[in-house]
This record gives structure tokens, sequence and C-alpha cells, in this order.
């Protein structure tokens, strides 16, 4: 009887036991489990793609390189010419724009529109804020007008434009993002005119806003409410350009940036809009995670010798009056090298005068540059003071 219940009790011992091992190693594998890849990643659409713009660093891909219509993304083009043309001064932002009959209907039968009348005056810094917010078809063929002369030579030079950018998968039909047959574009492709615009960084100020009106001129004053919702609910959007068709489904291209990192996602074909934004936020989140920012060159500080002579004895110390942060992928030690270019063909170096560029490289890769100041007045060598240098070297030599 006695050996019965030792049985039982032993059983009982080993089977808690057994359920304790059980529970401990769940628990430690759950604690060492490590954070899932980028290629662990299942973005819900037909393409995807995650860069750091900066460097043009690719995270993460999918399809990328595979052709779908962009539906509205297309205006990314129409916005980076527009924006090119005002940088450039081409043309200004309050440069007065009338509104075509073309371009009305363009606003029409359900398509997204700034609600423009035909006739209607407009400034270009209107006609962006009604492409970057409220994507209007109205104001982007108002736009393409006022630039291209017309809608189709406006195209032609939406398409020339994405043959310099090098995207080679890309063949343009308008300026909007309607389907047409033939209009066609990849993830790949949308990051690279996304991270061209993103050097044009006062779009940001449109593509950033949430609502805005526009009442001048008008009895029923304009509301533009952003298609990106992401610039209102996720934590540093300010752009870039969403869009919809039936044959393209729901589409982004996405930036936000963080603690001084940027992070770009491109999503082309999601089943529905809050697919989209949750896959867009989930890349950024997951770019955000991997990069930091390191501080390179701080304003004021002293970077190098220049020496001005073979002796070594004439010199000037550069400074920098700019800061320069670079992204890098955290934890990573990550090859930097700082190259001078100097002006070597100054007879006299000022103090506080301009006197080159510090080059900033990644793995071999120029970053970017920042200009640097003499610390000092100091004259240059003169042919005659190398000729003396080389005469003293050689009774130096011979001693």
């Amino acid at each position: 009887m006695k050996g019965r219940i030792y049985v039982k009790r032993f059983n009982k011992f080993t089977t808690s036991l057994f359920l304790i091992l059980c529970f401990l190693v769940q628990n430690a594998t759950i604690t060492l489990a490590k954070e899932p890849s980028s290629d662990a990643m299942n973005v819900e659409a037909k393409a995807a793609l995650l860069m750091e713009p900066t460097t043009g660093e690719i995270i993460y891909e999918k399809n990328a390189r595979e052709k779908f219509a962009p539906a509205s993304v297309t205006k990314i083009m129409t916005m980076l010419i527009t924006m090119e043309a005002i940088d450039s001064g081409k043309i200004k932002l309050t440069d007065k724009v009338t509104v075509s009959e073309n371009a009305k209907k363009m606003g029409q039968g359900g398509n997204s529109s700034m609600l423009l009348d035909t006739g209607e005056v407009r400034t270009v810094e209107e006609l962006l804020k009604g492409i970057a917010i409220a994507s209007g078809n109205d104001a982007s063929v108002a736009m393409a007008e006022y630039l291209g002369g017309s809608e189709e030579n406006f195209v032609n030079l939406m398409n020339k434009r994405a043959k310099e950018l090098g995207m080679k998968d890309t063949i343009f039909k308008n300026c909007h993002g309607i389907s047409a047959e033939g209009h066609l574009t990849t993830a790949y492709d949308i990051s690279i005119m996304s991270r061209e615009l993103l050097k044009h960084p006062k779009v940001l100020k449109y593509t950033g806003t949430y609502m805005e009106t526009i009442s001048e001129g008008r009895k029923s004053p304009i509301g533009l409410v952003n298609h990106n919702k992401l610039v209102r609910f996720f934590k540093g959007c300010d752009g870039l350009k969403t869009g919809y068709t039936s044959e393209a489904k729901y589409c982004i291209s996405a930036t936000a940036v963080r603690d001084g990192v940027r992070m770009l996602a491109v999503v082309v074909g999601s089943p529905t809009y809050k697919i989209r934004n949750k896959e867009a936020s989930n890349l950024m989140n997951y770019g955000f995670s991997k990069y930091e920012v390191k501080k390179i060159i701080t304003k004021g500080s002293q970077l190098g010798k220049i020496d001005l002579n073979k002796k070594g004895d004439r010199f000037f110390m550069v400074k920098s009056n700019e800061d320069l942060n670079v992204v890098v992928p955290k934890g990573e030690n990550i090859k930097i090298d700082k190259k001078f270019k100097i002006d070597k063909n100054k007879k006299e170096y000022k103090k506080g005068e301009k006197v080159g560029y510090c080059e900033v490289y990644i793995a071999d890769k120029l970053y970017g540059k920042v200009p640097i100041y003499s610390d000092r007045d100091i004259k240059a060598n003169t042919i005659l003071d190398n000729i003396k240098y080389n005469i003293q070297k050689i009774f130096d030599n011979a001693v």
C-alpha cells in the first residue's frame, strides 16, 4: 500500500517537475528570441521598399523592381519638377496661374480635387498645397500647363527627368496618376524620385500639413485635408504622397524623421488604406530601430592642419561653421574618413575666410561635405619660398 502511495507521489512530483521545466524552457525561449530580421518581414502589399534616404541604403525590399500602376504617387514627380523650378528661380511661389477648363475637368467625376473653377487664378504655392495636401488632379494639371505649356509637354519633362534620375522602369502617361495604359513604375523608382524630392525640404511644409484653408478671392473657401493620415497619427511623419485607384489599390511613399534619422517607406498595392498605413508605419519603425545619428563635425571645432610648405612651419588650422551628422547602423563599426579639398590658387588665406570643403566618406562613399575656414591670416608659399626650401634641403643632405 505504502509502495503505491510513494509511486503516486513520485508520479505527481515528476509530472510537476516536467511542467515547471516546460514553463522555464518556454520562458527562456521568449527571453532569448532574437528581434525579427528584415528577411522575416512580410509586408501585405504587391511591392514595398524601405530606404535610409541620406545614403540611399535599402534596408528592406519586396518585389521592388516589378512594375505596377502608382496612382497619385505619380504626383511626387509633378512636385519634384515644380520644386526644381522654384529653387532654380525659374518660377516663384507667388506666380499667378489661371485654371483652364481642361484642369477643372480633371477634378471632376469623383477624382481627387482642389475644387478649382475655370478661369480661377491661384498662386503656384496654392496649387502646390492642392497637390501635396488634397492630391488635386485639377491642381496637378494647372501646374503642368503652367510649367510645360500643356500637360503633354509636361509629361515629356516628367519622363525625361525620370530617365536622368535612373528610373529605368518608369513611364508616365499623365501628371496625376489616373489609370492609363502603360502608366507604370516600381517601388524602387518611387524611392528614387522621393529621395530626390527630399533634397527640396521646403516641400515638406506642404506634404506635412494635415489641414489647410484657402479663402482669398473665393466666396466659398477651399478646405484641404491631407490624404496621408500618417502626418497626423505617426510621430515625425511629414510626407510624402498617397495614391489609390481600383487598378493600383492603396499606395504610399511615406517619410518620417525621429532623433535626426529619416526613413522613407514605399508601399505599392495594399488591399486597404488601413493596411497600407500599417505596413508603412511598421517599415519606418523597423528602420528607426536599426539606425542612429552620429555627429562627425561640430561647428567651431578644429578639423585639421593644412601645411603650406614641405617643412611644415607654415600652416593654418581649418574649422567648420556647420555641424555634420551622419546616419549609421546601430552597433556597427563604420569606416568614416575626412578629406580636405583646399583652394590652392589663393596667395593668401585670411582668418574666417572659406578655403574649401571637408568631404566625409562612409565606407569609401561620399556622404556629404561642409565648407571650411582658416583660423588665421597667412600667406601661401611663393615659388621663391619653394626654391629656397629645395636648395636648403640639398645642403642638408650634403652635410
